[in-house]
């Protein structure tokens, strides 16, 4: 009988610990946005379905249990909110991780959170049915709303890549785009109304990239996943890599008659080999813009390798307009590289001055707008001031492409490199 007696009062102790636990628990609703208060809260939540469930479990008088059930059907209830506002939170974390694999793990713990919902609703549910009561109802009825919203946002992930068709974003960027489409068939989509859809959506029909294609939606995936992507599949396969690529990208048509004599008048005349060097003067991330006393010296070794430089990009200064090398700046903005096949009609710029004027390579800050042509095989050198966490997974994976870190001696590395372009 003494322990039947503990036994109810140990009960009755727990399920009075468990309405005073959610009680505290409801009364920081009002407060969650504030630092520390939500992992507070659920934490109080968790304790109340532990509490209140091991009361249950004794076998109390159906007063008692009544009680317990509506403790629990509130707690219950609000976990599955909870776990629908971090899903979506964290979500938008996932799908901005800046690595494939933290954005993958980040998606299998939204999975876990939307089960939690789930389990949670489905718990509500229980309790309500039990109770019977229209208070309870509401509550399962709204856990339920939570739980679809939880598994909506796994179910509707967005796992295309934008392919920018925004002058104001990097024009470079849709080249490896669409190389790890080609490579790894990752998703793409273009926003509907971009002032250069049309071009993009030329360059990837053409590069045979129409099944890849999807429709326009928000949250798209992160677009530092793509070099990762691509390092990938070069590893396993330089050369077959970089066939792909130069088949999709500058297809079985030889370039126009305009095209190369716009070459021909632009950058011919000058029987040596020659070196593009990139100007970068972009608003974005200007930290990594060009400096023009860097480009100076740059130039000069160039000129003291026997080579001839190609200044390529944004505009240059006055005084560093060459007297001795060719000067493309801001030839991109011309009509004949602005037109429908703009981005096809840039690679073939490169590749005619590969073939026939003597290109051998090109040095830059880390720039997208380079990476089309090293994608496609021309030797590229490019300049950081620190190791570069996206960029870097190429090195050693693209045929010839080079990261130097500005650190003393770093212009010995940029001699030595053009050294070897020329033989």
């Amino acid at each position: 009988m003494t322990g039947l007696l503990h036994h109810k009062r140990d009960g009755e102790g727990l399920a009075h610990k468990a309405a005073t636990l959610l009680a505290e628990a409801t009364a920081l609703q009002g407060t969650l946005h504030l630092p520390g208060v939500r992992d507070d809260y659920r934490s109080r939540l968790e304790q109340v379905v532990l509490l209140a469930t091991r009361a249950l479990d004794n076998n109390l008088e159906s007063r008692e249990s009544a009680l317990l059930q509506w403790v629990l059907v509130q707690a219950h209830g609000a976990r599955a909110e909870d776990a629908r506002y971090g899903a979506g939170q964290l979500s938008r974390g996932a799908q901005r991780a800046p690595t494939l694999a933290d954005c993958e793990e980040g998606w299998q713990r939204v999975e876990q959170i939307a089960c939690t919902a789930e389990v949670a609703a489905l718990a509500a549910a229980r309790f309500a049915r039990l109770l019977d009561t229209a208070k309870a109802r509401t509550i399962a009825r709204r856990a339920e709303v939570a739980a679809k919203a939880a598994r909506k946002i796994v179910t509707e992930r967005n796992c295309a890549y934008t392919f920018h068709a925004d002058p104001g974003f990097s024009f470079g960027e849709g080249w490896y785009l669409a190389a790890a489409a080609l490579l790894a068939g990752v998703p793409i989509q273009i926003r509907p109304g971009a002032a250069q859809e049309v071009q993009a959506k030329r360059f990837l029909l053409d590069a045979g990239l129409e099944g890849s294609l999807r429709p326009y939606r928000s949250r798209p995936s992160s677009p530092k996943h793509l070099t990762h992507i691509i390092a990938e599949a070069f590893r396993a396969d330089p050369p077959g890599a970089q066939r792909t690529l130069r088949a999709a990208f500058l297809g079985d048509e030889p370039p126009s008659a305009s095209l190369r004599s716009w070459i021909d008048g632009h950058g011919g005349g000058n029987p040596k080999q020659k070196v593009l060097l990139w100007i970068r003067t972009g608003d974005h991330d200007a930290l990594r813009n060009t400096c023009f006393e860097e480009l100076r010296q740059l130039s000069k070794l160039v000129l003291t390798a026997g080579l001839t430089p190609i200044f390529f990009g944004d505009a240059l200064p006055a005084d560093l307009v060459p007297t001795r090398g060719v000067d493309l700046t801001l030839c991109w903005k011309e009509p004949l590289f602005q037109g429908p096949d703009m981005r096809r009609a840039q690679l073939q710029l490169f590749e005619e001055l590969k073939d026939r004027h003597g290109l051998v390579g090109q040095i830059g800050v880390t720039t997208a707008g380079m990476d089309g042509p090293a994608l496609m095989g021309l030797p590229t050198l490019y300049l950081t001031q620190e190791r570069n966490v996206r960029l870097g997974k190429w090195v050693g994976a693209v045929p010839g492409y080079q990261e130097v870190v500005r650190a003393p001696g770093y212009f010995e590395i940029i001699r030595a490199t053009l050294q070897q372009w020329r033989q």
